[in-house]
């Protein structure tokens, strides 16, 4: 609650509130040009009659220690001695920056979203790129859902980045990330999560903007829950439809992975987008267990971005009350309460 209130007072400030959060750890290795962002430890629980056990860890700053361009990104589960533990424990791993917008809302930029089905991302170093600063401040969060009977104690949840170091002559392109979320602006009042329910039987769920600034779409990558079936995003402007995916699933229904989709090859860059053309992403659900499934969907796709030449990304606006409320039920849901609330959600479905 301290950290709402604090947020609330300063408005109009960088990245406002994060002197309230806890510093995550930051191990550079020079050598190999990597970057770790590991959170504190927690002790993850046996799962019990609910069927899984739900565990947050607290939301963290993060201080980027170098000039860097990003190539590739992957999330690991560790114990305390770094054993690597299943990655179906992932529930999700977040990374924004507070201090930067995003391309379809004017809110704080997400930098990375992942969960059990993403896999790892990378791109061609020598042309792609996302700049990060020395000096930069972001904001990490996970969360972990153990469906074992095994307990762990201190689980590690860690970010393992490569990059180039700041002032060589590439990549080529500097590349930014971008998402769209079909709960967009700001998902469930208060808490801010992206998640709906699911009724039996079909559901759509779509919202659609315009980007800030023209540019080219490298690739994307969809996030849904089980009983999801395809994701699509199109061009309402002209009716195309720009890319169609679906997760794999099991033969019940239960989504395994979500391939990546990338859009850039040798005889172009990617997909053009333009603020002049709204764009509309569409989840589509089945639920065909009869029941109905609270908080059981949700549907998003994120990738890397290329501004046109002479496009500048688009400046922050702290003072912005979207930006505002974004912001504040980012800081709320890496907070005790909110961890609390969420496993007594997750626990009270059927």
């Amino acid at each position: 609650m301290w950290a709402l209130l604090l947020l609330l007072t300063q408005a109009g400030r960088p990245g406002p509130g994060l002197e309230t959060l806890p510093r995550a750890t930051v191990l550079v290795d020079s050598g190999v040009h990597q970057l770790v962002i590991q959170l504190p430890p927690v002790d993850v629980p046996a799962a019990g009659s609910g069927g899984e056990a739900m565990v947050g860890f607290p939301l963290c700053e993060v201080l980027v220690p170098v000039d860097a361009s990003l190539h590739s990104a992957r999330v690991e589960v560790v114990d305390g001695s770094g054993r690597r533990l299943p990655h179906e424990m992932l529930h999700h791993f977040n990374l924004s920056d507070p201090e930067h917008r995003e391309l379809f809302l004017p809110i704080g930029l997400h930098l990375l979203a992942a969960s059990r089905e993403t896999p790892a991302i990378t791109v061609p170093r020598l042309l792609f790129g996302l700049p990060l600063a020395r000096g930069q401040r972001l904001i990490a969060g996970a969360m972990l859902a153990n469906t074992s009977d095994v307990a762990y104690r201190r689980v590690h949840v860690r970010l393992v980045l490569h990059y180039v170091p700041g002032g060589l002559p590439w990549p080529l392109y500097r590349t930014y990330p971008w998402a769209i979320d079909v709960q967009y602006p700001l998902g469930r009042p208060g808490t801010g999560s992206k998640a709906f329910d699911l009724p039996p039987g079909h559901t759509e769920r779509s919202w659609e903007g315009s980007p800030a600034i023209p540019g080219t779409i490298l690739g994307l990558g969809g996030h849904m829950h089980d009983y999801g079936v395809a994701l699509e995003l199109k061009d309402v402007a002209t009716g195309r439809v720009l890319w169609r995916g679906a997760p794999v699933t099991d033969a019940a229904g239960r989504v395994l992975a979500f391939p990546l989709a990338r859009f850039y090859s040798w005889r172009r860059l990617g997909v053009h987008v333009v603020p002049a053309h709204r764009y509309r992403l569409t989840a589509v659900y089945e639920n065909r267990t009869g029941r109905y499934i609270r908080d059981g969907g949700m549907g998003a796709v994120a990738g890397l971005f290329v501004p046109d030449r002479g496009a500048a990304w688009p400046a922050v606006d702290t003072s912005d009350t979207l930006y505002q409320r974004d912001l504040a039920a980012t800081i709320r849901s890496g907070s005790a309460e909110m961890m609390a609330d969420m496993r007594m959600e997750h626990h009270a479905d059927p």
